[in-house]
C-alpha cells in the first residue's frame, strides 16, 4: 500500500474516533467504555487496527467475499471497512451494514434466557436511525452502490440476507440473541480465510456465552486472537 493510502487510513481512523481536535475540545473514551457524544465510532484504535488488518489479509490472499458488521451505531466501523477498500483499490466487494437503527430488542427470555438480564434496550442513546447512518457515510465521501443497509431486526432480516460470500465478518450486537443470530445465518457463508471479529465477548456475558456456545455445537477449533479488553477474532481454516 503506497504512503498516501496508509495516511489517509491514520486520518480517517482519526476522524472517527475525534481524535483530530485538542484534547479540551473533543469527547475523551475512557478505555472505550463511555459512549461518545460526537465520534462515528466507540472502537479505540486497536480494533480499527484489527479491521484493517483482516481486510488487507483477505485482499492479499484472494478470499473471496464481502465485508459485513451485524451492529453499527454510527456507522464507524463500516466506515472505515469501506475506506479500506478504497485506499486498497478494491471495486468488487459490498460492505453491508446491518442493524434495526432502533437501538437493541428487549430480551426475549422464553428463546433466549441468557438475555433475561441484559438492560441494552433502555439505553436510547444506541438508537442511531438509518439517515443518520447514511450522512454520516456521505461526510467521508464513502457513501455509493458498494454499501447496502440491512435495516430491522436480526432474526428478520439476517437469515435472508441476500449474500453468499462474506471474507469479512464483525460482530458487534452485544446480547446472546443478536450474537448468535448472525453467527447462525452468516458464519456459514465465511469463505476459508475470511476472519470474524467479535466485538463484545471479553466484556457482554451473554455475547461470550452465545459464542462459546456455538463453537461448540459447530465443532469451531480455530484459536482465538485478543484484540483489546473487549474483542476478539480469529481465521477460519479451509475446513473450520
Amino acid at each position: 500500500m503506497s504512503d498516501a493510502a496508509s495516511r489517509y487510513l491514520e486520518l480517517l481512523k482519526a476522524c472517527l474516533m475525534d481524535e483530530i481536535y485538542d484534547p479540551e475540545h473533543r469527547d475523551v473514551l475512557a478505555e472505550d467504555r463511555e459512549w461518545p457524544r460526537r465520534a462515528h465510532t466507540m472502537l479505540g484504535r486497536e480494533r480499527l487496527d484489527n479491521i484493517q488488518a483482516c481486510i488487507e489479509s483477505v485482499l492479499e490472499d484472494g478470499v473471496e467475499g464481502d465485508l459485513i458488521e451485524t451492529g453499527v451505531w454510527r456507522g464507524g466501523a463500516t466506515i472505515f471497512m469501506r475506506g479500506v477498500l478504497e485506499a486498497r483499490g478494491d471495486a468488487a466487494r459490498t460492505v453491508w451494514v446491518a442493524d434495526s437503527f432502533q437501538g437493541l430488542p428487549a430480551p426475549d427470555t422464553q428463546n433466549f434466557p441468557a438475555d433475561a438480564a441484559d438492560a441494552h434496550f433502555t439505553r436510547p442513546e444506541l438508537a442511531v436511525s438509518v439517515d443518520e447512518v447514511k450522512a454520516n457515510f456521505a461526510r467521508y465521501g464513502l457513501l455509493d452502490d458498494r454499501v447496502i443497509f440491512v435495516e430491522g431486526w436480526f432474526r428478520e432480516t439476517l437469515p435472508a440476507l441476500p449474500v453468499e460470500k462474506l471474507a469479512v465478518l464483525r460482530l458487534d450486537g452485544d446480547m446472546y440473541e443478536s450474537t448468535r443470530v448472525a453467527l447462525d445465518a452468516l458464519y456459514p457463508k465465511l469463505q476459508p480465510g475470511g476472519y470474524i471479529i467479535v466485538d463484545d465477548y471479553r466484556s457482554i456475558p451473554g455475547c461470550f456465552k452465545a459464542v462459546n456456545d456455538y463453537r461448540a455445537e459447530q465443532h469451531i477449533r480455530e484459536p482465538f486472537v485478543v484484540v483489546d479488553w473487549t474483542a476478539v477474532c480469529w481465521r477460519r481454516e479451509p475446513n473450520g
